[in-house]
């Protein structure tokens, strides 16, 4: 029950997080730019971390597609991801209690 409210809270937080960026931000603005904005040397280290980690494939395959992206775009798909842990949450509670009652 308290994993289910931890989600909703950060699913709230991301949703309200991804309509102000898309509101007050620039129409264009991209989640590599965004990121330059508030540190200029995020994308080198995120660049060394996934290659010294995962590989260069990583870099190609996961994070250049997502640095093009909207900025509001990653922080509204995790909203939704956890809005949907969520619900499944609740009402996995429900399902297993009534089976409990028959």
């Amino acid at each position: 029950m308290i994993l289910q409210r931890v989600l909703a809270v950060i699913s709230a937080v991301l949703l309200v997080a991804a309509v102000a960026i898309a509101t007050f931000g620039a129409q264009s603005l991209s989640l590599g730019q965004a990121l330059f904005l508030i540190d200029h040397d995020v994308l080198d280290r995120l660049l060394t971390w996934s290659n010294r980690v995962w590989g260069n494939r990583l870099w190609e395959l996961v994070v250049q597609p997502l640095l093009v992206r909207p900025a509001w775009l990653l922080p509204a798909s995790l909203g939704i991801v956890c809005v949907g842990l969520s619900v499944s949450l609740s009402s996995r509670k429900s399902t297993s209690r009534s089976h409990r009652r028959s």
